[in-house]
């Protein structure tokens, strides 16, 4: 995701107003997720946040001014900050205004909700379920934030600077990182269940994050081998209302010419379509692919997509 650290974007007109306001909503949602299921039961999902979980348990009782431990959201953007100027001298300008509004907004909710809620959580005694509904809103919450182009800043900045110097994939250097911190929550809290628990907070949330982005209703691509080239044609075209590409194809094993039709349409009008091949050519060899993304004409317009 590349980002420069300049807003371009116009103040203060409709798309500004929207997507700053889709940034306050995602963080919200992600505060929700730490504050009513993740925190109480000390779950440590990687990232700043994780490592604030563990410094506010620890801290407990030391300071008189925070007896209840460091606030998580203070902690969160204490050390935000300086990682983010940390990834723009590494790194250079790639962390937007938006990411900065991003984990500030995150911090403040997170403190605001802990301010009016409290630290008991909103299920007691089911950590696992709690585990799997952290989840699912953190991830909602990123999933938010990241359509809006900004990052969320903290563990995502350590695993660039270690992908410049180390030249592995970021993705594996993510994983790594979010997994240290899970064991630093183990070493403090002594605590199996910790770990286990923030690894599903960490699997879910991920799977959550890639829904949000690329939408639950996945599209269908379709390969299709029949005899009855012209009659499936004319059923594409005129009865399911799609396009399709006519690819030259030829048996390995016959050596025969074969027509191969390449389709995309809808989960409802794939299913439409196989029953009718089923009446046209009972014999027809169908490859049916779940598509995540399809772009252009007829479905998604590149203008609607997010620049990742």
């Amino acid at each position: 995701m590349k980002i420069t650290f300049i807003n371009t974007e116009r103040m203060f007109t409709r798309e500004w107003f929207r997507m700053y306001l889709q940034i306050t909503i995602g963080a919200f949602i992600l505060a929700a997720g730490f504050v009513f299921f993740v925190t109480p039961y000390r779950i440590v999902p990687g990232g700043v946040y994780g490592i604030s979980i563990v410094i506010h348990y620890l801290t407990r009782g030391v300071f008189s001014f925070a007896p209840d431990g460091l606030p998580i959201g203070t902690m969160g953007l204490i050390m935000n900050i300086p990682l983010t100027i940390l990834g723009i001298k590494i790194l250079g300008p790639r962390f937007g205004v938006k990411t900065i509004v991003g984990f500030v907004l995150s911090s403040f909710f997170i403190d605001f909700l802990t301010f009016l809620w409290g630290t008991e959580p909103l299920v007691p005694n089911e950590a696992l379920l709690s585990a799997i509904f952290g989840g699912v809103l953190i991830g909602l919450g990123l999933g938010v934030i990241f359509r809006t182009r900004a990052t969320s800043g903290g563990s995502d900045i350590i695993g660039m600077i270690l992908e410049k110097y180390t030249h592995l994939p970021l993705g594996q250097l993510m994983i790594a990182v979010d997994s240290t911190i899970v064991l630093i929550g183990l070493a403090a809290f002594q605590d199996w269940k910790i770990p286990l628990l923030s690894w599903i907070v960490i699997y879910i949330s991920g799977k959550v994050i890639d829904a949000t982005l690329e939408g639950l209703h996945y599209n269908k691509t379709l390969l299709i081998i029949t005899d009855h080239y012209d009659e499936v044609k004319n059923t594409i075209l005129y009865d399911i209302g799609r396009g399709a590409t006519l690819i030259r194809a030829q048996g390995m094993y016959s050596d025969v010419e074969k027509k191969l039709i390449f389709s995309n349409m809808s989960r409802r009008e794939a299913f439409l379509l196989k029953e009718k091949i089923k009446k046209i050519d009972p014999r027809a060899f169908i490859t049916i692919i779940n598509t995540n993304e399809i772009l252009g004409e007829g479905f998604k317009t590149m203008q609607e997509t997010t620049e990742l």
